[in-house]
């Protein structure tokens, strides 16, 4: 059963990331997961000071305040700035993982709250925190609850704004000349996606979460010219690489969460093969939208 539980929650949260990592991918993108992950750390910290609490509550709500904050500070600096996105973002989550390591040993040195315990989770824990009724029967872990809602947040996102999503990650300036508002679309996603690398890093640990938020939807990429048909292969491969990631790990005796990410490194290079042997037929959706302005 407790092996039923990882692969649940590792696949629930591999196919949020994977339908928000496919937009990420097409908005050239793909590294802000890693760096909302890392830069998450002050806002830990500060949370933390402020409530005198390590209960996940605070922790959620001071990483997630500082997710937003970050993605807005690396759009200032593509803007205004003019720094180009790959430096915006290496700048910014730099910065604040530093300031983050600064107060963590400035603050909490007699406390048990430190970098690594914060950033890197372990999904092989998540059969422990389970949650029980009124009766004592227990309900699951309580990791596979809270990623489950996060993806029904996530799907009835892209259902409901699927056309602005589409719009602004294909082609801003068509959009803008039919009177969508990018800047809303940008925030409200990135948003999103804040918030899905925090609440899912507490569970399966950054490191997995950047890979399942980038290598699924990569290699989906590779193998289509579809939104859509990018969107269902993302969230197949995520789930393919936490099912084949966990019995990798039985097998080894290792990190589950190790095996999980080298699950997805595997598939990334059979979608490149696959890629190279057989070329995209599909029109890609880009060049539609630009014949359209």
């Amino acid at each position: 059963m407790e092996g039923l539980y990882i692969i649940l929650t590792g696949s629930i949260i591999a196919i949020s990331c994977g339908l928000l990592g496919s937009f990420l991918i097409l908005r050239k993108m793909a590294m802000v997961g890693d760096a909302i992950s890392h830069s998450v750390l002050p806002g830990i910290v500060i949370a933390f000071l402020i409530s005198g609490s390590r209960d996940s509550i605070p922790m959620l709500i001071g990483a997630a305040a500082v997710g937003v904050l970050t993605t807005v500070i690396i759009d200032l600096l593509h803007k205004k700035a003019r720094l180009q996105e790959d430096a915006s973002i290496g700048v910014t989550f730099t910065w604040l993982f530093a300031i983050g390591v600064i107060l963590i040993t400035v603050f909490t040195n007699q406390v048990d709250l430190d970098q690594e315990c914060v950033l890197f989770g372990e999904i092989a824990y998540v059969p422990l925190d389970l949650i029980y009724n009124s009766a004592g029967l227990s309900l699951g872990p309580r990791a596979l609850w809270i990623s489950g809602g996060l993806l029904l947040l996530i799907l009835l996102f892209i259902l409901v704004g699927y056309k602005g999503l589409y719009l602004t990650s294909f082609n801003v300036d068509y959009a803008k000349s039919l009177g969508i508002s990018t800047a809303f679309w940008h925030f409200t996603f990135m948003s999103l996606v804040s918030l899905t690398t925090v609440v899912s890093f507490e569970s399966v640990g950054a490191i997995l979460v950047v890979a399942l938020l980038i290598t699924p939807a990569a290699a989906a990429y590779l193998l289509t010219g579809k939104l859509k048909t990018m969107l269902c292969l993302a969230a197949f491969f995520g789930v393919l690489s936490s099912i084949g990631g966990y019995f990798l790990a039985t097998w080894l005796n290792g990190s589950i969460a190790g095996a999980m990410a080298t699950s997805t490194g595997v598939i990334f290079l059979i979608a490149f093969l696959i890629s190279k042997l057989k070329p995209r037929k599909e029109a890609s959706q880009a060049e539609y939208l630009k014949t359209k302005v």
